[in-house]
């Protein structure tokens, strides 16, 4: 009787010690997974923000800042700023041109070889756009009187100055967004239109 007795309580005892094990190794894995859940979602919650905190860097970069393109000749370098098209048909470029050298720079030779134009003297004249791919170019446009609708230097660019600008010609059709910008000894830019505003 003794030896049932001992033998149903250790069997007692051992389901006991199976049943609280098994219990304790459920808690243990249950706590293990909220665990990992939870490192889990900081370690994915921190990658997203350093993405984020990225994207929003990437979109708050002014494009307006910087310039289209950039060039320059011997002393004297230029920047475009901007290309816009506009509802009257035509598409403005605007700009600036720094004179980098020890004399001044008059900009006769941006004023263009057409015989019309020679009388704008120093000026945007001469400026034109390409469109390489429609195989045209695009002449500074002007009035009735020859006299160019960009700038005109008058008198001259001291050294060390820089003074903005701005040429106006007929608009390419609006399938038409990338043009090479050329003006005097300049290397041409390419430059992309905008739409304005």
């Amino acid at each position: 009787m003794k030896l049932r007795r001992t033998m149903k309580t250790r069997r007692a005892m051992t389901a006991v010690a199976i049943t609280t094990g098994l219990v304790l190794t459920v808690a243990g894995c249950g706590g293990g997974d909220d665990g990992d859940k939870k490192s889990d979602k900081g370690k994915s919650s921190a990658p997203s923000a350093d993405n984020g905190e990225k994207g929003e860097g990437d979109s708050q970069e002014p494009a307006a800042d910087q310039p289209l393109a950039e060039m320059k000749d011997g002393k004297v370098s230029a920047v475009i700023e901007s290309a816009r098209r506009d509802e009257g048909g035509f598409v403005t470029v605007t700009g600036k041109v720094t004179n980098t050298s020890d004399t001044i720079w008059t900009g006769l030779a941006w004023r263009g070889d057409e015989r019309e134009l020679k009388d704008n003297g120093g000026s945007m004249a001469g400026a034109s756009l390409v469109d390489s791919k429609g195989k045209k170019k695009y002449l500074v446009l002007r009035d009735t009187s020859g006299r160019c609708l960009c700038t005109t230097f008058e008198g001259a660019v001291s050294r060390g100055q820089t003074v903005e600008w701005f040429a106006q010609f007929p608009a390419p059709p609006a399938s038409t967004n990338k043009v090479n910008f050329q003006v005097g000894t300049m290397p041409p830019a390419p430059i992309e239109i905008s739409d304005g505003e």
